[in-house]
């Protein structure tokens, strides 16, 4: 059974790194296809390549992930749960909120693509802790360093929005 979930914990990795390389690609195809003003269809293509690639990684992570709490929360309940597990699980469940409201256009641009990107980008963290051994931390410094990184990750990505709206109009 250790074996099993090796192997999970592994494909769970490699998921988050997906994950995180292609959101990587989802923000600078965004800005690229931003940049003069109008997403042609040849940007809208390699986008929607990407976030197939995207959700792709989101199943696997939501798969794997619950393929490794589902012992702990089975035997000792979700109080049992790691600050760590709970991090995870936060940031995940933001992935899928917010991709869901992005793709119903419910969320704009202005804040959607940053909380994908800190939320991504946050898992990548997560799991480079945790293959660390830096797992002790409480939930209000997980909250805390979260909440940080998704405000920064959005005005990062409105300053750049800014100053490419800025070139194209000069």
């Amino acid at each position: 059974m250790t074996a099993f979930f090796t192997i999970v914990a592994i494909f769970q990795s490699f998921s988050i790194s997906l994950g995180v390389g292609s959101s990587t690609l989802a923000i600078a195809n965004f800005f690229a296809a931003i940049a003069d003003g109008t997403i042609d269809a040849t940007e809208r293509r390699m986008m929607g390549i990407v976030y197939v690639v995207l959700r792709v990684a989101m199943l696997a992570i939501l798969g794997t992930t619950m393929l490794l709490l589902a012992p702990v929360v089975a035997y000792d309940g979700l109080l049992a749960l790691s600050p760590i597990a709970i991090g995870q699980c936060v940031a995940i469940t933001v992935l899928f909120i917010n991709a869901m409201l992005m793709t119903a256009h419910i969320v704009p641009s202005t804040i959607g693509p940053g909380l994908q990107a800190g939320s991504w980008y946050t898992l990548g963290t997560l799991i480079a802790l945790q293959a660390q051994g830096v797992t002790e931390f409480t939930l209000l410094v997980f909250f805390l360093a979260y909440v940080s990184w998704l405000v920064l990750a959005v005005g990062i990505v409105n300053g750049v929005m800014a100053f490419l709206k800025s070139r194209k109009a000069a």
